[in-house]
């Protein structure tokens, strides 16, 4: 568990996950509207080297950013009912190739892989902070104990 106080340091966690992330990998993020799950996801395409402004895919639904060091598949399964409209995404073409990251998708994008890495963001509380607490738990192989500690920063 950790911490974040603002959206920088939210940014600076998204880096820093980035940078122990490997193709293959699929996270799936967890949190309330505002949580701050799309600016993760700007931590980690900085951490991958990804130029390009990373935006919530609310309404494209996906977007593919392969200008890093690992390309980045970035969902946002909001607006999908299904498995069924999930499957027609044709994610698990770039899954192996790729870092593959779902907003909204618990639930969802479980048949994608048997190693995933969930990650909840909560909001703090007190309306006037900008707190936001993450947790990582991970499931299948990939994600042992000690590959879960690797992913809390020390500041």
């Amino acid at each position: 568990m950790v911490d974040v106080p603002d959206a920088a340091h939210m940014r600076a966690l998204g880096a820093h996950v980035a940078a122990l992330l490997a193709p293959g990998d699929l996270v799936v993020l967890v949190g309330d509207l505002g949580a701050g799950k799309t600016t993760f996801v700007q931590g980690l395409g900085s951490g991958l080297g990804v130029e390009e402004a990373i935006t919530s895919p609310t309404f494209v639904i996906a977007r593919a950013h392969g200008a890093g060091r690992i390309p980045l598949v970035h969902v946002d399964a909001y607006r999908l009912g299904s498995t069924v409209e999930l499957d027609e995404l044709d994610l698990d073409a770039d899954l192996a190739t790729s870092i593959t990251v779902v907003e909204w998708g618990e639930g969802k994008v479980e048949q994608l892989s048997e190693d995933r890495l969930v990650i909840t963001i909560t909001r703090s509380d007190h309306d006037d902070d900008e707190v936001r607490t993450v947790v990582f738990a991970g499931v299948g192989a990939r994600w042992t104990d000690a590959a879960l500690a690797e992913l809390s920063p020390a500041w």
